[in-house]
């Protein structure tokens, strides 16, 4: 061992270790040990035990799996707008865009020039 090594704290080598030996379940192991639970042929402290895994870790998984499903169920549903439809919509909105402007104008012009139109007499 070198001096660096000798003069670490134990508490930062036993992190490191643990660090080191820390167990990584890949995504397919996720989704077996989640659909297990699901089953529901054995507890979650059970399955937990046998996994080598805090149920914590367990229901944070099950919560993400069940999450994932719902949004790539609710996406399926909404549909993407083909570019034959996006280029319709954006011409329509150009042209109510004109639109407004135009009718902006007039009602710009109508309220300046309201008051030719005003007959004196009927303020009276």
């Amino acid at each position: 061992m070198n001096r660096k090594e000798e003069k670490r704290d134990p508490e930062s080598i036993v992190r490191d270790i643990r660090r080191n030996t820390r167990r990584k379940f890949s995504a397919d192991e996720k989704i077996r040990i989640v659909l297990e639970g699901l089953r529901g042929e054995q507890s979650i402290a059970d399955l937990c035990r046998k996994e080598s895994i805090h149920p914590t870790q367990y229901y944070k998984w099950s919560k993400e799996f069940l999450e994932s499903g719902k949004s790539r169920l609710t996406a399926n549903n909404l549909r993407q707008a083909t570019s034959d439809e996006v280029k319709e919509l954006r011409e329509e909105n150009e042209t109510l865009k004109l639109l407004v402007a135009e009718l902006s104008l007039k009602n710009r012009l109508l309220k300046k020039t309201e008051h030719l139109f005003k007959d004196p007499e009927a303020d009276i």
